[in-house]
């Protein structure tokens, strides 16, 4: 093999090939039209020797060659990207860079006043552009470069990949409208489960926690309405007896705008773990990695709930 025959755009193919098993994201991944990516695929192979990806039923499948070239591959990808192609330093201050993060509704509530609070301190023309992606597609987003960071609670979101970091855990209240004939002024097992529910039947979501804790314990409820977001539920709530069980802090955001009040369940609820998720791709970049030290020293250990009282 001649190196000077390699050019360094046909090992990103390869590298984002490895990553998503198919040649349509990869091609979008890299910002290039699918014939283009075809035509530097055969150039590897010939290049290698070897068919490099097979065809299956479920994506590109890699050969056990590739299997054995990647990891040395990507190390020395990731010396060229950090130490030869990109300034040592990233002057964040200066910077009119556009991140790309996905979270929840919820998590941009959470997570986003405070980013920007502080991105106006230290990065003014720092750009942050937030999609909502489902969960199941989040994983594919980050192998694929369409997102820099994930913030929030992405339980299926792993493997040797991806990066993760604990940011800090996120209890869970009740909501009720002021004038509720149910519950008083506190919440205990007999009204909660004497009492109407709205629950959020949103996939992936942190509900899926409340929900196994009610099922663990045995308990009995009736559930008058499932909706399929947040954005209802206040509204819904304050208009009824229902009950609805809540991220703590969506609760007191609720609460400031409707006639409702902010209860602790009767029974414990694990917190919802939060943290912020990468691909190792992006180690080499200086650039993701000040936006990861960034979001680590704003958001790590933060009281969700105070921040919903901030000025």
């Amino acid at each position: 093999m001649d190196i000077r025959r390699l050019d360094l755009n046909l090992l990103l193919l390869l590298d984002r090939l490895y990553d998503s098993r198919s040649l349509t994201a990869a091609a979008y991944a890299l910002g290039i039209r699918q014939p283009l990516a075809s035509s530097r695929l055969a150039e590897l192979r010939r290049y290698f020797g070897d068919e490099l990806f097979v065809r299956t039923g479920r994506g590109m499948r890699p050969t056990p060659f590739t299997e054995r070239i990647i990891t040395p591959l990507r190390e020395a990808m990731a010396i060229i990207e950090g130490k030869v192609i990109r300034k040592p330093g990233y002057d964040a201050a200066n910077s009119d860079r556009e991140f790309t993060l996905t979270t929840s509704d919820i998590g941009a509530l959470v997570f986003l006043p405070p980013l920007l609070d502080a991105l106006a301190q230290v990065a003014p023309r720092i750009t942050l552009r937030c999609l909502s992606l489902p969960q199941n597609q989040v994983h594919a987003a980050l192998e694929r470069g369409m997102i820099d960071l994930a913030i929030g609670y992405f339980p299926d979101v792993r493997g040797p990949n991806i990066g993760c970091a604990p940011l800090f855990e996120h209890p869970f209240s009740c909501i009720v409208r002021d004038s509720n004939q149910i519950v008083g002024t506190s919440l205990d097992l007999d009204a909660f489960l004497a009492a109407e529910h709205l629950v959020v039947d949103q996939e992936g979501s942190s509900q899926a926690i409340v929900e196994r804790r009610v099922a663990d314990l045995g308990l009995a409820r009736r559930v008058r309405l499932h909706v399929p977001n947040f954005l209802s539920v206040p509204h819904l709530i304050s208009r009824t007896d229902m009950i609805s069980v809540v991220p703590s802090s969506l609760g007191v955001a609720y609460a400031r705008i409707y006639p409702l009040r902010v209860l602790p369940p009767p029974f414990p609820i694990p917190a919802i773990p939060l943290g912020f998720f990468w691909h190792r791709r992006t180690e080499g970049d200086p650039e993701v990695g000040w936006l990861r030290e960034f979001v680590r020293s704003e958001l790590t250990g933060r009281d969700p709930t105070a921040i919903m009282t901030e000025a």
